[in-house]
């Protein structure tokens, strides 16, 4: 279902919009967009309208103001009961007013109420907001014009097979209702590559030394039948940074907007992780004790412990990663290596570990394991080949 937004009436019905305005400011990885939506009411009644528009989640909305029939009206944030009262005692005198709330099932969605439009009225809405912009697999900095600042219209003659167009209006190419400027201004300390864009853009016009700052516009004659957007690319997107915004020196003692603020922009050029060439020394312990030749349960013909034990091992040999250094330990009251150090896992070595493995047998006494690990750790290490201190639970056999 797809959600309605921009101005609206109260039976969501949309008051027609007639421009909009769009100045973008980009500064490392931070956007600070400005746009204004210039409406009409065209009908011969008065219309109680609001304005509903969706934001990603990495945006926020700082200031928003309603210009209706000359007359400015600037949000001023108040205790949420308070405002609505307000609001509702301007409206039932008449007057223009505007509430701006969080819509209460979507966080990422505000309502703003903007009161009465007399036949005739026109209304310029100005919204600011701030959006972390989202870095590409390449490095680029993408910024999508919002769908409320850019409404998609289905253009005649062109094909409509698709779920997105069969819910945009058809209108011809001349008769597009409304118009779009927008105006990019991008900066960082260490330069810009380049821009692009999806949609037609004029000449980029870099305005400081070692192309530090650039504007770009949007060309005339956008169609309305796409998503605007725009990569930036600067030469050294992995160069930390700082930006530093004064405070407003008008605003109130001990408001936050009255303090200095920094931003530390960091985006570390991190490798990939390459896969290790060393595979490693695999060495197991065998569990060859006189206990091991009791059944694995109670039921009558089950298979010794020793059997399965070294059914298990020989399933390991087989998926070992060819390359590693492998040794096999056979241990009771005392221990057997089957080679005089861990060897090379290849097919040769293989084959022999699998035969002795089948002659293996409970045949070694008690159970006494400190001695074989002793001699494991004690023994010189491999060079790129360490040791695997894994220890899997598979019965009777240890790592």
């Amino acid at each position: 279902m797809v959600c309605p937004c921009g101005l609206l009436t109260r039976q969501e019905e949309p008051v027609p919009l007639k421009s909009i305005s769009v100045t973008l400011s980009i500064c490392e990885f931070v956007a600070g967009v400005s746009a204004t939506l210039n409406y009409e009411n065209e009908e011969k009644v008065p219309l109680e309208a609001f304005f509903v528009f969706p934001m990603d989640e990495d945006s926020a909305v700082y200031s928003f103001e309603a210009m209706v029939d000359g007359s400015i009206i600037k949000a001023e944030l108040q205790d949420k009961t308070e405002a609505h009262a307000n609001y509702e005692n301007a409206i039932s005198q008449g007057h223009q007013a505007f509430l701006l709330e969080e819509d209460d099932c979507s966080r990422d969605v505000f309502c703003c109420n903007v009161g009465n439009l007399r036949p005739g009225s026109k209304v310029a809405l100005t919204l600011k907001y701030v959006q972390e912009l989202p870095l590409e697999a390449d490095g680029a900095l993408r910024y999508v014009l919002p769908a409320i600042l850019n409404p998609r219209y289905q253009l005649s003659g062109c094909p409509e097979d698709s779920c997105l167009t069969m819910k945009t209006p058809v209108v011809p190419l001349e008769d597009l209702p409304c118009t779009i400027s927008m105006v990019a201004t991008v900066s960082s300390q260490h330069g810009i590559e380049r821009t692009q864009s999806n949609c037609s853009l004029s000449p980029v016009e870099y305005l400081g030394d070692n192309k530090t700052s650039a504007q770009v516009s949007l060309a005339d004659g956008h169609k309305f039948d796409r998503d605007v957007e725009l990569l930036i690319y600067y030469s050294e997107v992995h160069a930390p940074s700082i930006a530093v915004e004064m405070g407003e020196p008008e605003t109130k003692p001990d408001s936050l907007l009255g303090d200095p603020v920094a931003m530390v922009s960091f985006y570390p050029n991190i490798p990939e992780a390459q896969p290790s060439a060393a595979c490693g020394e695999f060495v197991f312990l065998m569990d060859c004790s006189g206990s091991m030749q009791s059944p694995m349960s109670n039921q009558n013909k089950s298979q010794p412990r020793i059997e399965a034990a070294k059914e298990t091992l020989i399933l390991i040999l087989k998926s070992l990663p060819i390359g590693c250094y492998f040794n096999i330990y056979g241990f009771g009251s005392s221990y057997e290596a089957f080679f005089p150090k861990s060897v090379k896992y290849d097919q040769r070595t293989m084959e022999e570990a699998l035969r002795r493995v089948k002659l293996m047998r409970a045949d070694l006494g008690g159970t006494e394991m400190l001695a074989p690990l002793q001699a494991i750790y004690g023994g010189p290490s491999i060079p790129g080949h360490p040791l695997q201190n894994q220890l899997y639970s598979l019965p009777q056999i240890g790592f």
